[in-house]
């Protein structure tokens, strides 16, 4: 199985579009490029990566299959599209072609209605995911799980994968609410989690690697690693930490585990969830 980064970006920096990369964020309010991860890749032994949305749009998605088109490490995306449109059928039919496209994501974590992904209208966008073949990133923070656990119970053969382990509040230590629903969600089996993200949400200059641990160890527990997949985040990950440091974080946790635990992790959970 190939190694794969189930997790990044690429944008072109727009201020106003990209208004959540704020100034606390300096590094990354720059235009970011396969070019520019090809090298981390390469330097950390893997074979591709899996592209995620950001900006919340059908143009975003055309852009992203734009780069893939260019650039073969790129061997799976995970775009954006209107899950609430009277015509969402027409629409997934119309990326069908698209290969490389294999799933979608909503920036569930910025919605003000904290149960968004409960709305009719979404959850009947969610329904038609299956037909086509499309998996589903869950990006949420630990006050949206609760809602989490409702959504994804009605749909029991949708492939879900939970973003950056749900977003715990690393920084300030909390951990026991974020395990509970955690476990409570990976009883699910059609739902794997992305270990990503973490570095983001601890203390951005005065993180430890040993912090990481009991929030790792919590998903080995609820998912198991044959439902965990390494994600960098990069280049939303250099606020906090440089590319080789995240990876080191996740490969040292595993250090101790078999090769087979280990490929789980750094490439076979993601190429079988994506279909890369």
């Amino acid at each position: 199985m190939p190694r794969i980064d189930a997790h990044q970006h690429f944008w072109k920096f727009d201020p106003v579009r990209d208004a959540w990369i704020d100034d606390s964020m300096k590094r990354i309010q720059r235009d970011f490029y396969p070019q520019d991860l090809k090298p981390l890749l390469d330097a950390n032994g893997f074979d591709g990566c899996v592209l995620v949305q950001t900006d919340q749009s059908e143009a975003e998605t055309e852009f992203l299959l734009s780069l893939a088109w260019q650039y073969h490490f790129i061997k799976g995306i995970v775009g954006w599209i209107n899950l609430e449109a009277d015509d969402i059928s027409e629409r997934l039919a119309g990326f069908a072609h698209n290969k490389v496209l294999k799933g979608f994501r909503h920036v569930l974590q910025g919605e003000k209605q904290r149960d968004y992904m409960l709305r009719p209208a979404f959850m009947r966008g969610i329904g038609e995911l299956q037909r086509f073949g499309y998996t589903y990133d869950i990006l949420v923070y630990p006050d949206q799980l609760q809602y989490v656990k409702k959504f994804v119970a009605a749909f029991p053969d949708q492939p879900f994968v939970i973003d950056h382990l749900a977003k715990p509040y690393i920084r300030n230590r909390d951990i026991e609410s974020w395990r509970n629903d955690m476990q409570a969600i990976a009883a699910f089996p059609n739902v794997s989690c992305k270990v990503s993200g973490m570095v983001t949400e601890a203390d951005w200059e005065m993180w430890k690697e040993q912090e990481f641990a009991p929030y790792i160890d919590a998903v080995v527990e609820a998912f198991g690693v044959q439902r965990l997949m390494f994600g960098s985040d990069w280049p939303v990950c250099l606020i906090a930490a440089e590319y080789q440091q995240v990876v080191d974080i996740v490969r040292n946790h595993f250090a101790s585990y078999t090769k087979s635990e280990q490929d789980l992790i750094f490439g076979t959970v993601a190429t079988r969830f994506y279909k890369l």
